[in-house]
């Protein structure tokens, strides 16, 4: 398959993609809820206006992760809820 290929308004349900090489790729406005990603790379990757709403990440790296402007109401990590231990702190939401 050819590099730099543009996919629009192409439904692409129920899809596999197995050992390919997707870097510097971009997806706008796509739908990929329901999706499975594993053991994939998205190191250097940057997201903007996602929803991961109820999605649930297991055995990940959050090194050095920066996450700016976000509602994190019921975002628990090993057990706790953040927000929370935030609102403990006494300390102001920075994005206020």
């Amino acid at each position: 398959m050819k590099e730099g290929r543009v996919f629009d308004q192409e439904q692409l349900s129920g899809s596999k993609f197995h050992q390919c090489a997707l870097v510097h790729v971009e997806f706008e406005d796509v739908n990929l809820s329901g999706a499975i990603f594993k053991d994939v790379n998205l190191s250097n990757s940057s997201f903007a206006d996602i929803n991961f709403q109820r999605a649930r990440l297991t055995n990940v790296n959050l090194a050095n992760v920066i996450i700016e402007d976000a509602n994190i109401d019921g975002l628990t990590i090993h057990g706790w809820n953040i927000a929370d231990l935030i609102k403990s702190t006494g300390q102001r939401d920075p994005s206020e």
